[in-house]
């Protein structure tokens, strides 16, 4: 009589088998999830935009064309000739072609200001201007505005 304990001959690879297909399998999805991951994180890492705030202020009509002045009030140095200024959804061009008193970089407590800004549009006292900064080297916005142009 044979001893309950012992299994058929065949019976014992499977289960080495299944173990074996269970641990690929694991390292397989292991190594997508962490290859996916770290490329992904690669991608991202010259893509950021830098972090800071600002404040917008003396809107005022230029003939038709707008003045106004950007201080920064915190965050990170910018270097201004990567800081493009949008007006109304048109590139100006950057804030270092654009603004005065900006130093190399641009910093904390420095006031940017624009003077008669043309972007192909005319404005008139009262108007709604939306003004954009945008880090280019990443493509994001680092600061959003409506101002209010009003006249002198």
């Amino acid at each position: 009589m044979k001893p309950s304990n012992q299994s058929n001959a065949d019976d014992r690879a499977v289960s080495p088998v299944i173990g074996v297909i269970l641990m690929v399998a694991i390292t397989v999805i292991l190594a997508a999830v962490i290859g996916t991951f770290v490329l992904g994180l690669g991608d991202q890492l010259g893509d950021t935009a830098p972090q800071a705030s600002f404040s917008a202020d003396n809107a005022e009509l230029n003939s038709s064309n707008v003045d106004f002045d950007i201080t920064k009030t915190g965050g990170q140095d910018l270097d201004p000739t990567e800081i493009v200024l949008v007006v109304d959804g048109t590139r100006v061009g950057t804030v270092n072609a654009n603004a005065t008193s900006v130093g190399d970089p641009w910093r904390t407590g420095t006031t940017a200001v624009f003077e008669n800004i043309d972007n192909g549009q005319s404005y008139s006292d009262g108007q709604d201007v939306d003004v954009r900064l945008v880090h280019d080297p990443s493509g994001n916005s680092v600061y959003e505005t409506t101002i209010t142009v009003r006249s002198p």
